[in-house]
């Protein structure tokens, strides 16, 4: 099959990313061809069939992705239920408004039972997250695959994590150590542009004075999170569940919801590029792929330095 001009550039962004990080060699595209070559058809039917029934859950599968990638590595550790004598990541108290376990279980069932003890659970979320990006309407993408599962999983590792306060300095400077860069920073933070927050991530720009917020935006904000409650808003409100650019139009009009989206216009340089993304669908689309396999990279396990876990919620 053919592909177009905007397939071609997303492969060729993907390749010299994977090649600069130089784990072309650990994992790959089609790594489970052989393996368990119905695993991504499987994960794609499951993760369209939860959105069915949940259709805003795709955002949480997108972030579970991130916050597993940004803590220990992209190792599938988010996943794993605490003990009796351990926190897990997933119970911190950054990680309790997440949803979606349950749909992994169900993947990783259907994944056991087509092609047992292959399918590390780190790979599989990849592929979650990149089936509610489509599902959403973003482009479509190769992951790169082969990661193995962590064993370990802590709550105090999660203080790693990016708050909603954050301001460009203090975001840059995380992302770089993540081997991100602050255009790859800024280009992730549009996934942004699908799920809710929770009124207590940024009421406190709504009854102190902010002037990086627009006041008409608001007070409509105070009508949906008075004083006191902590009910959820779209990060998006134009539109919520679709994987644009709108993001980064609402920040050119001053319409960020948190701290951490508006300060992406602190310098004429991250201003430029966020309104190179407003101004361009399609290059939102190439760089937001580029950058997600990338940020798919980070600290993984390949070969005996981790597991394939038969439970995504328990080591074996």
């Amino acid at each position: 099959m053919a592909w177009g001009r905007g397939e071609m550039l997303v492969a060729l962004a993907v390749a010299l990313c994977l090649s600069a990080l130089g784990a072309d060699a650990q994992l790959k595209v089609g790594y489970y061809s052989y393996g368990c070559p119905a695993a991504e058809l499987i994960v794609k039917e499951e993760v369209e069939k939860a959105l069915i029934d949940d259709p805003g859950v795709g955002a949480d599968l997108l972030r579970m992705h991130f916050h597993d990638c940004f803590v220990r590595g992209c190792d599938g550790s988010v996943l794993i239920d605490s003990t009796e004598d351990n926190t897990a990541e997933k119970d911190a108290q950054i990680n309790l408004t997440l949803e979606g376990f349950e749909i992994i279980d169900a993947i990783k069932e259907k994944l056991e039972a087509a092609c047992k003890g292959v399918v590390s659970c780190a790979d599989l979320l990849a592929f979650a997250a990149r089936d509610s990006v489509v599902h959403y309407g973003g482009i479509h993408y190769r992951v790169p695959a082969g990661r193995k599962d962590g064993t370990v999983s802590k709550e105090g590792d999660t203080s790693i994590l990016p708050s909603p306060a954050l301001d460009l300095t203090e975001l840059t400077k995380l992302f770089i150590s993540k081997g991100l860069s602050q255009n790859d920073m800024i280009t992730l933070s549009g996934a942004h542009t699908v799920g809710i927050a929770h009124c207590d991530a940024f009421t406190d720009r709504l009854y102190d004075t902010d002037e990086t917020l627009d006041q008409k935006y608001a007070k409509a904000l105070r009508k949906q999170c008075p004083p006191g409650s902590n009910n959820t808003v779209s990060m998006d409100p134009k539109s919520p569940r679709r994987f644009d650019n709108h993001y980064y139009r609402s920040l050119l009009k001053n319409r960020g919801l948190f701290i951490s989206d508006q300060t992406l216009l602190s310098t004429q340089g991250t201003t430029t590029q966020v309104k190179r993304l407003a101004s361009n669908y399609k290059r939102f689309q190439r760089k937001f792929a580029a950058a997600i396999v990338k940020m798919g990279e980070i600290g993984i396990l390949t070969g005996s330095e981790g597991e394939v876990r038969a439970n995504c919620r328990k080591i074996n």
